[in-house]
């Protein structure tokens, strides 16, 4: 049986996006795509150490790693990770979304502890982790570094922070290449979105959440950039693309210092030291 907490903690920080309206529309748009297959493929390959594969039949000798999932979405990383046999606590603030979870997760018959809440509201509350996930929260939030920060707190000396987020570069990027009337916006910064639909409002630069990192005391072990080029292409141009052609391209560049910090998302694996 899957683990539930019955206590739903109040959000008091209003401008962080809850998805409850849209959790049938997220699902379609980010993860039953190519877009989204990728992406989880390469969150998986980065995150490859903590779900090492064993021969049938044997038990891991370690004990299972204390997880926690800081706005967990539809919790796809976690339930891999959980067939590992770890340990998982999900959090998030849309009730809808941990419903989702939750069902995933008993559908595989899998063991998970689900908090309904936000994550800098939950985590003064929380043990440290060996692992933390943050996936897909930091450009949804009114307050992104603060937030960070205190779900960075509860990664323990010697644990790993799995981070993903949204690339401010890739919106400046893209928005000058579609050029026209988005050019005096871009000079006045006036391009990000507003928060609609599935448009985040508050991207982040890469070079600045690393350094917040390794001001925290974090170690970056993985930069890895997700869709350096699919996202730049018209849909005219992806239609007479080889797509096979295209993720090998992806590939190829998706961890090279040149490339990586142009990708639509960033992920970092970092280390506390």
């Amino acid at each position: 049986m899957t683990k539930h907490n019955s206590t739903s903690h109040s959000n008091t920080v209003t401008q962080d996006r809850n998805f409850d309206k849209l959790v049938d529309k997220f699902e379609a748009k980010i993860y039953h795509t190519v877009k989204g297959e990728w992406r989880l493929k390469l969150l998986k390959e980065d995150l490859l150490d903590f779900r090492p594969e064993k021969p049938a039949g044997l038990v891991s000798e370690t004990a299972p790693l204390q997880i926690w999932d800081a706005g967990c979405g539809f919790a796809q990383i976690s339930q891999w990770l959980a067939e590992a046999g770890h340990e998982l606590t999900l959090c998030d603030l849309s009730h809808q979304m941990l419903l989702r979870s939750q069902q995933n997760f008993e559908q595989a018959g899998l063991n998970a502890t689900f908090i309904n809440a936000a994550a800098q509201e939950l985590a003064p509350s929380l043990p440290v982790f060996d692992l933390v996930l943050f996936h897909a929260v930091l450009e949804w939030l009114g307050e992104p570094k603060q937030t960070l920060q205190a779900v960075a707190d509860k990664v323990k000396p010697g644990g790993h922070l799995s981070l993903l987020f949204y690339n401010r570069n890739s919106v400046v990027i893209r928005n000058t290449l579609r050029g026209a009337w988005r050019l005096p916006y871009i000079l006045n910064d006036e391009y990000i979105g507003k928060g609609k639909k599935l448009t985040p409002p508050n991207p982040q630069i890469p070079e600045e959440v690393m350094q917040w990192l390794e001001d925290w005391g974090f170690e970056i072990e993985i930069h890895t950039g997700i869709r350096l080029f699919h996202d730049y292409m018209t849909q005219e141009v992806l239609q007479q693309s080889d797509l096979d052609d295209l993720l090998a391209l992806e590939y190829r560049f998706c961890r090279q210092p040149t490339y990586r910090n142009m990708a639509r998302y960033i992920h970092l694996l970092a280390k506390r030291k």
